[in-house]
């Protein structure tokens, strides 16, 4: 398998009840994991704090951050290994994706 460079999009959920400084630091501990193994970071989406389908670690909320990053496709599978061991970090999903999106639009669910 050929490692190449790829462009993710990785979407973070930080326990709500850190305070501000903790949670810049948590979120600065995931970007270095990607930018320390030669990745790149280019776009940040702060989605703020939402409420949680469903109690993890049993917390009911979470702050919800979006990540738009190049990585070594090799690489990925280290940086999650650090994700795994990183107490603030209530979920994660790394997906490739073919573009950066500048802003984000969320249609409404039919009630």
């Amino acid at each position: 398998m050929k490692n190449k460079t790829q462009l993710y999009e990785g979407m973070y959920i930080l326990n709500a009840t850190l305070s501000e400084d903790a949670r810049s630091k948590a979120l600065d501990r995931i970007k270095a994991g990607i930018t320390d193994r030669g990745g790149q970071v280019h776009r940040e989406h702060d989605l703020g704090r939402r409420k949680l389908a469903y109690p993890i670690q049993r917390s009911r909320e979470g702050h919800y951050y979006l990540l738009y990053f190049t990585s070594n496709s090799k690489d990925v599978g280290e940086i999650w290994k650090e994700y795994h061991l990183n107490e603030d970090l209530l979920r994660f999903m790394t997906l490739q994706t073919e573009e950066i999106k500048e802003t984000l639009e969320f249609k409404q669910l039919p009630e």
